[in-house]
């Protein structure tokens, strides 16, 4: 019983997982951010990178060549390094702003919408050298070592794949000139990054799965647990009981009071119990003093030992119950009703009917 007690064997329950999300304790993968990051940055380098290289070999030539009229009339510079800055923004910034926006939306992916400022106040637990070695010696730090061993691996496997495809090309750069072979280097170089971009990401693919399994199994409760938070947020269950059943004795001494008292009782006729009561010389209308559903055959029982007549009508019933609470006037659309029926009531007892008199409409 013990183990069962201390076993994690229940599935974290929502309020568990707020908590943790509160607390900034989320599945995420730092390798799979940077891998995305990775790819996104070499591809828009590919396909906007251009733009940038010959923006800057364009400046270059013309500004080396101004160079002397730039020192006999200073008051250009200002002008030009204006035009400089705009036109870098122009080429520049693009990319910058993608790579931006890819890293949030990654970052978002995994976690969703965060916000945890407490995170960012000073913690001296986690300088705690013992507990640094705790991490490192831990599940986690084996796995951390193991996938950047593996990472390693799969870097040299696919630099020396794309390599070797581009061996003969390699060899034959020798002859190229000076701007054909930048090009070739770059190409060779973000082809690279790109491939070795991609081989990454899904092995990040493969620790972020592993970290939502685990993050799954930290949060699971144990029976104890459980029990706890459900006397934590709904109390606990003796005394959830205790007050129920307090409750429920008042209910009863109430409507062992009033259903006695009561002219007609209406019913469901065993799904629920209404009692009426009118007293002409002290209410204007008549009222609804006592109701229920799970204690309709206890009013019934009350209103039989007490020669309360007991009348079914359905509708009547429904409309009352739900309509009316205890302690009020019942309502102007049941009034001809209840006024027909407490006439019923009185002929059938032998008494002086005493009918509410007709509501002007």
């Amino acid at each position: 019983m013990a183990k069962t007690q201390g076993d994690k064997i229940h599935d974290a329950s929502p309020h568990r997982r707020q908590q943790a999300r509160e607390k900034g304790q989320v599945a995420f993968s730092q390798d799979l951010g940077s891998a995305i990051l990775l790819v996104i940055s070499a591809g828009l380098l590919m396909g906007l990178g251009g733009r940038a290289v010959d923006f800057c070999a364009s400046l270059m030539a013309r500004h080396l060549a101004e160079v002397p009229r730039l020192a006999s009339d200073p008051s250009v510079l200002v002008i030009h390094w204006t035009a400089i800055i705009r036109g870098l923004s122009k080429v520049i910034l693009p990319i910058l702003g993608l790579v931006i926006l890819a890293g949030v939306a990654t970052n978002i992916f995994q976690t969703g919408f965060l916000w945890v400022p407490g995170r960012l106040a000073p913690d001296l637990h986690r300088v705690n050298p013992i507990q640094g070695l705790q991490r490192i010696f831990s599940l986690s730090g084996a796995v951390r070592l193991g996938f950047g061993i593996f990472k390693v691996g799969i870097i040299g496997a696919v630099t020396a794949s794309v390599l070797w495809s581009q061996s003969e090309e390699i060899l034959s750069a020798s002859s190229y000139g000076l701007w054909d072979f930048c090009q070739f280097l770059a190409d060779i170089v973000l082809r690279l990054i790109l491939w070795v971009g991609l081989a990454l990401v899904t092995v990040a693919l493969l620790d972020f799965a592993f970290q939502r399994w685990k993050h799954e199994q930290d949060l699971r409760m144990t029976h104890q647990e459980v029990r706890e938070e459900m006397k934590n947020l709904q109390g606990d269950p003796q005394v959830t009981a205790r007050r129920r059943n307090i409750q429920r004795q008042i209910v009863l001494q109430r409507i062992a009071t009033t259903v006695p008292k009561a002219d007609v009782v209406i019913t469901n006729p065993t799904e629920l119990a209404v009692a009426i009561q009118y007293k002409p010389e002290e209410m204007a209308t008549p009222i609804v003093v006592a109701k229920g559903t799970t204690l309709s055959q206890r009013i019934r029982h009350l209103a039989l030992e007490n020669n309360v007549p007991v009348v079914e009508h359905k509708s009547l019933a429904q409309l009352l119950y739900k309509e009316v609470e205890l302690q009020h006037p019942i309502p102007d659309k049941s009034y001809a009703a209840v006024a027909e029926l407490l006439a019923y009531v009185y002929q059938s007892q032998g008494k002086t009917p005493s009918i509410p008199p007709a509501r002007a409409t």
